[in-house]
């Protein structure tokens, strides 16, 4: 007789108890719209954007009643893109012959809580891949850690999110460990009298800071620039504030999603949204609200070094779907299936065992995707 997932539960929450998981940064502060859990594997769902609206004149009394212009809404797409999931096996045999060791139960405990740290780790990976390639705009110095001295970092990243309009609420910081590190170091939060708290010297707690709930994660991605040189901007009426296609010219090398970009005579540093493959002339295209000034024809463009893609962003700005799989009508072929909530990260995951000739296969499986909604509430600390 096959196990069922009754005698399971025991060693599922054991599991999730004791398990060696990474850190987690970005699940548990990006956006969950229960109505985008309901979208069927590969669907695309539309999401309207108004677009932005201006005064239409002076007010002026008279009999008619003035009209209103007409208004193109944008919108974002969202997909649930990935049906995952973790398995492992074991046959009458194998449970007979660690039962004289570790025990069954032991090592099953342990695979259960590899699989669910296996989709957790890539669920927060695809996050922060997303998320860093539709920021609006960065700050810092690549390659270089932040927070050396000072908490300007935090202030500058707050400063985009704040001219670009962003929410002043569920602002969140998401780190890497490195950055962490020197985060814990800066003497006016380690000392207790100064921070009026003494969580972060005495536990490592990050405090928030600037507006911001501070978060590290294991996932946050290292970008690796692309290999263009030398292009200048190519459209002879320049571009106004707000554009965000550029056209390009002169240079050589790849300019990739997720590079810096600077133009001479403009401090900001513009994130690309859509590179361009190289040579000679073409478009990119910057993550919105585009661009904070003027840019005229023949300036010249500067792709940023290398960076670790740390992230400050409002919650409303990234989507995250989960939902289990589907499943036919009929049923599969599971012996039974049973749904358990991660602690850490509030993941809903199918645990299933189907049943074989001697031997029991187990599924840990889970849908998801991940869209940037604003790339307006997304800002890069470069590190």
């Amino acid at each position: 007789m096959s196990n069922t997932l009754t005698n399971l539960i025991p060693d599922i929450y054991a599991a999730l108890d004791v398990v060696s998981r990474e850190l987690v940064g970005f699940i548990p502060t990006v956006g969950r719209d229960p109505s985008a859990d309901r979208v069927a594997l590969n669907s695309t769902v539309r999401i309207p954007q108004a677009p932005a609206n201006a005064a239409a004149g002076n007010i002026t009394p008279a009999m008619s009643f003035p009209s209103a212009s007409d208004q193109n809404f944008g919108n974002k797409t969202f997909t649930i893109s990935k049906s995952r999931f973790a398995p492992f096996s074991w046959t009458g045999a194998e449970q007979k012959s660690v039962n004289q060791g570790p025990g069954f139960l032991t090592l099953k405990q342990d695979q259960i809580a590899q699989a669910i740290r296996t989709l957790i780790n890539e669920m927060e990976s695809d996050i922060a891949a997303a998320a860093y390639v539709g920021a609006s705009r960065a700050y810092g110095t690549a390659g270089t850690t932040p927070f050396a001295s000072t908490l300007a970092d935090p202030a500058n990243v707050k400063k985009i999110l704040d001219d670009n309009g962003a929410p002043q609420s569920d602002r969140h910081l998401t780190i890497n460990t490195t950055a962490g590190a020197a985060l814990r170091t800066l003497a006016q939060l380690t000392k207790a009298n100064e921070a009026n708290d003494d969580s972060l010297l005495r536990r490592g707690t990050l405090l928030d800071i600037h507006n911001f709930g501070i978060r590290e994660s294991a996932q946050v991605k290292a970008h690796t620039k692309g290999t263009g040189a030398g292009y200048l901007v190519d459209l002879l009426a320049g571009y106004a504030v707000g554009d965000v296609t550029i056209h390009v010219d002169t240079g050589t090398g790849t300019i990739l999603a997720g590079d810096v970009v600077t133009f001479a005579g403009d401090t900001n540093k513009y994130v690309v949204a859509t590179g361009f493959a190289g040579d000679g002339d073409g478009d990119i295209v910057l993550a919105a609200p585009g661009l904070r000034q003027t840019l005229a024809d023949g300036v010249a463009m500067t792709i940023g070094n290398n960076y670790n893609a740390n992230l400050g962003y409002t919650r409303n700005s990234i989507l995250l779907g989960t939902r289990l799989p589907d499943l036919p009508e009929e049923e599969d072929m599971a012996s039974d299936r049973m749904t358990i909530i991660d602690p850490v990260t509030g993941i809903a995951f199918e645990f299933a065992i189907y049943p074989g000739y001697r031997m029991n296969v187990y599924h840990v499986s889970i849908n998801w995707g991940v869209a940037v909604i604003k790339p307006e509430h997304i800002a890069l600390l470069l590190g």
